[in-house]
């Protein structure tokens, strides 16, 4: 109690004290690690030659120098059974922080002299970052704090896009290998990342600041203390929590999109709190408001009118010119050094944006639709982060939140032809969806016993919501000289739409792990169990005003326009009756329960070779429950196998194989038979209770040569096989098309990865600043299920999200000491499935399009201020879904074939951060 009472007055006062650490001493800190296994070594002494002055490594293995006076140091590194390091050349300045990572050598069984290594600082940081790179146990890409921090990328989506094999869709969801954001996952500091999205299994990346991210790594093959729910690549970012210096961060950025900035923007109503990302209530359906079973037994007329005039009558479109994109930033770090190497560090930081976005060339253009759209969607976004850990002896606890919410308001107005009504339309959507994450947990690590095990616990709450507050459409059909409003029935066309999904997730997990000798080398024994509970509820309702026929005059009331139409006075005139037309199955409940335990072995089988390997054991139960009782019931016990051999070929090369096992499960909205009118694609979304579990077989073989630090040259080769692998396809045989989900029967898909990241001092020492890197992968995947009519001519097709290709290319060149860096990206994601085909409509695929960034980025005030200029999206060209392959029951040149098309415009921001130390 003594001890956590001293901790929480310090912690008090950290946060409430703005003062940084003296201006006239530095400090030295950085991690200590194996040289060959990349495993931290916990208790390794660092000592400042010459004086007293020195520290331990914590369980992290981070050793912290506080209060160096200014100059250059000798540091010599000591850990028992390793080679020590003498390291020169160490320059510490005044009121900053110097990193040196550090990794040593395990001290060959015949020696039996003590070895001393000498260095100097520069070749110790180039050995740290090779370790990095060559010990990984797993095929995996990745990126650390040191290299973001040389980038102008803002958030974790935007360093996404520079890890190997890895794009980013809708500058948010992550594609690995090609393969579509259900069959990846990803966890935020040790414990998994729920699903942000309602109906997908996909996360948001763009909510995690990428100043605060410490690494990221994306991990291509399986490990035993991985989830095993993928097959793409696992992402997994691990947040800052103790800073290496107090920092007082503060970013401002405006954009401008040629699409939408300073031109007329479409909108219905707006509130003051949109602009935080909340709606004020306005839009929210009255909890007074009738339920569903009182509404289908009958209300009088005027009990009706009550229940309608709750509904928010305001229906005018507003014209507004769009202002700059905005997006603001403050984060701020505090740590306070303690007697015996203990310490205490806060990191926070607050995140707003707002911008919107116009599309004015949308196209649909397919079977009986020929419809153009313009959109105007008005989005806000705010985070918050906040970090908190306690570092003593050889313990830590760290407690971390981060906090996220979208405010996302479309506007849609659609004129075309129904050529199966033969009528001229005026279609109008105004569509509200707020979502918001919060996540929550606290960690654990600690190292006992002569051998320094080490335990590590974390226990998590995650809550996601996702609410949808009346959605209005209205459909204006002309005859007879006029366009009347579709108000005969409720429907698609005419209803007014309510929706809230709110769900938690608890999760918990223990790791330990046991350092050994096996076969005289050094290894390293793991084992652990993790348990995770989800519990999600979904209440829609969707509700028409229809036209009382009975009232004299309600014909004439169908040509009002859209703003006038659903008046108060129209109301308390009897004009209109109120339906609920929400289906028994669209409300549901579910929970599901994940346990899962594994054990695995780290060891080396000689100096070269390397095997990772164990078996890790999940159990995952799911129940979901509709309103009319229908039910989705999943048990499974998956044994997932996984081995990972490494061969050093030479100090720089490694040949790496790899067999794993892993699955992929249905997310509840694929599940659930709850059905969602989706009117900017024209067609019904609905789950499918029968859904079973993906299980995956995966197969890998890479070589990677690191020619020096920080550059890699590879080529890997990988296999897939699917069995009953999730897919979406045209459920077409009604009039509206049902988009659905289903098992296939098998798929495989197999291809290679190239990467290059190179300085092109090689051509020219004049080009020793200049990075070309880039990466191709080349796939080829394969679908077979003789119950699809549907398939492409010789029943196979390729996987839905599977591109054939994806490319990623970049040039960087920095000057002037790092103070001005360039940087042009280049992505094309090759032709890709969108949704597969059904009995008379054929495969949806999405376009291959080159997208090319440019960055430039400037350090000024001292490197304590940077302005970073992005334009994005500079060929802005068309984005457009398409039918390919028409059956004959489709004639392609008749009915089209645009199921969807636009363009986002070009964006160009210019941001200013400045460092207040």
């Amino acid at each position: 109690m003594k001890r956590l009472c001293s901790v929480l007055l310090s912690l008090s006062l950290l946060i409430i004290s703005s003062a940084t650490f003296a201006q006239n001493v530095g400090k030295i800190t950085g991690k200590i690690s194996d040289g060959k296994t990349a495993e931290v070594l916990i208790g390794a002494t660092v000592l400042i030659d010459g004086t007293a002055k020195g520290a331990a490594a914590n369980i992290d293995g981070v050793y912290s120098l506080a209060n160096v006076a200014p100059g250059h140091y000798s540091i010599t590194v000591k850990y028992i059974g390793y080679t020590s390091k003498q390291i020169s050349d160490v320059e510490v300045k005044a009121g900053a922080a110097t990193t040196l990572n550090v990794v040593l050598d395990a001290v060959p069984a015949k020696t039996l002299n003590t070895v001393t290594v000498k260095g100097t600082y520069k070749q110790e940081s180039v050995n740290s970052l090779y370790a990095q790179q060559k010990n990984s146990a797993a095929v995996t890409d990745g990126i650390t704090s040191e290299s973001i921090k040389r980038s102008p990328d803002k958030s974790a989506s935007e360093v996404l896009r520079r890890v190997s094999g890895a794009t980013v869709q809708d500058n948010k969801f992550v594609v690995i290998r090609g393969l579509s954001d259900r069959y990846n996952n990803a966890s935020l500091d040790g414990s998994a990342l729920p699903s942000t999205e309602p109906n997908r299994k996909a996360f948001s990346f763009d909510i995690v600041p990428a100043n605060l991210i410490d690494n990221m790594i994306i991990s291509k093959t399986a490990t035993p203390n991985l989830a095993g729910d993928f097959a793409g690549g696992s992402v997994q970012i691990v947040t800052k929590d103790i800073p290496d210096e107090n920092f007082v961060t503060l970013n401002i950025g405006y954009g401008y999109n040629t699409n939408t900035t300073f031109k007329i923007f479409q909108s219905g109503y707006r509130n003051t709190t949109d602009y935080l990302a909340f709606d004020n209530g306005s839009r929210q359906l009255s909890r007074y408001f009738p339920s569903k079973a009182t509404i289908d037994a009958g209300m009088s007329q005027a009990r009706q009118n009550v229940a309608l005039n709750r509904f928010n009558p305001d229906l005018t479109v507003r014209d507004n010119n769009a202002f700059l994109n905005t997006n603001y930033q403050v984060s701020v770090g505090r740590v306070k050094d303690f007697k015996n190497n203990n310490r205490l560090g806060v990191i926070a930081a607050l995140t707003y944006r707002n911008q919107m976005q116009n599309i004015n060339d949308g196209k649909v253009f397919y079977h009986q639709y020929n419809y153009d759209d313009l959109k105007y969607k008005f989005s806000t976004s705010v985070g918050a982060l906040a970090n908190f850990a306690y570092s003593y002896g050889k313990n830590r606890i760290t407690f971390k939140n981060i906090y996220n919410r979208n405010f996302d308001d479309m506007y849609m107005y659609r004129t075309g032809t129904n050529v199966a009504t033969g009528y001229l339309n005026k279609f109008y959507a105004f569509d509200l969806i707020q979502k918001g994450l919060f996540k929550t947990t606290v960690q654990g690590d600690h190292s006992f016993g002569e051998r320094n095990s080490k335990l590590t616990w974390n226990a998590s709450y995650a809550n996601i919501i996702n609410n949808q507050p009346d959605q209005r459409k209205l459909n204006y059909s002309y005859t007879n000289g006029d366009y009347y409003a579709d108000l005969n029935t409720a429907g698609r066309q005419n209803a007014r739409y309510f929706a809230n999904l709110n769900e938690n997730i608890y999760g918990g997990q223990v790791d330990y792990n046991l350092p050994l000798t096996v076969l005289k080398e050094k290894a390293t024994f793991k084992t652990g169990f993790s348990t995770q509970y989800r519990d999600r509820k979904f209440v829609p309702r969707f509700i028409g005003m229809v036209i009382n026929p009975a009232v004299p005059g309600a014909e004439e009331l169908r040509t009002r326009p859209i703003n006038e139409i659903f008046g108060t006075d129209f109301i308390n005139q009897n004009f209109y009756n109120l339906q609920d037309i929400t289906l028994p199955d669209d409300p549901y409940v579910a929970n599901s329960l994940t346990n899962a335990g594994y054990v695995m072995l780290d060891n080396a089988l000689s100096k070269k070779a390397r095997l990772v390997w164990g078996v890790r054991v999940e159990k995952f139960d799911l129940d979901l429950t509709t309103s009319a009782n229908n039910k989705a019931k999943l048990d499974n016990l998956d044994i997932l196998p996984s081995a990972n051999f490494i061969y050093s070929v030479t100090p720089k090369a490694n040949l790496r194989l790899s067999y794993s096992r892993t699955v992929a499960r249905p997310e509840l909205r694929e599940l659930a038979p709850s059905t969602y009118y989706d009117y900017e694609l024209l067609a019904t979304v609905q789950g499918n209770l029968n859904l079973k579990r993906t299980q995956i077989h995966n197969a890998d073989i890479r070589y990677e040569f690191y020619p020096s630090a920080g550059q890699i040259i590879s080529v890997s080769g990988f296999y897939k096989n699917f069995s009953n692998a999730i897919e979406s396809y045209f459920d077409d045989k009604l009039s509206t098309p049902n988009i659905t989900y289903f098992n296939t029967a098998k798929a495989n898909n197999f291809g290679v990865e190239f990467e290059f990241r190179k300085t092109l001092d090689f051509i020219s020492p004049k080009l020793k600043n200049t990075t070309w890197y880039t990466n191709l992968a080349i796939v080829k995947s394969e679908v077979e299920d003789p119950q699809l009519t549907l398939s492409e001519p010789g029943g196979k097709r390729p996987m839905v999200g599977q591109a054939p290709y994806v490319i990623n290319g970049g040039i960087m060149q920095t000057a002037f000491n790092n103070r001005v860096s360039v940087n042009l990206l280049y992505n094309r994601v090759g032709e890709r499935i969108f949704r597969a085909g059904g009995s008379m409509f054929p495969s949806v695929y999405e376009n291959a399009r080159d997208v090319v960034d440019l960055q430039l980025g400037l350090r000024a005030f001292k490197s304590r201020g940077e302005f970073k200029l992005n334009a994005t999206d500079l060929l802005n060209q068309q984005t457009k879904f398409f039918f390919k392959n028409p059956k004959d029951t489709y004639n392609q040149a008749t009915y089209g074939d645009v199921y969807n098309r636009y363009r986002l415009g070009q964006s160009i921001s210019l941001s200013f951060a400045y460092n207040f130390k």
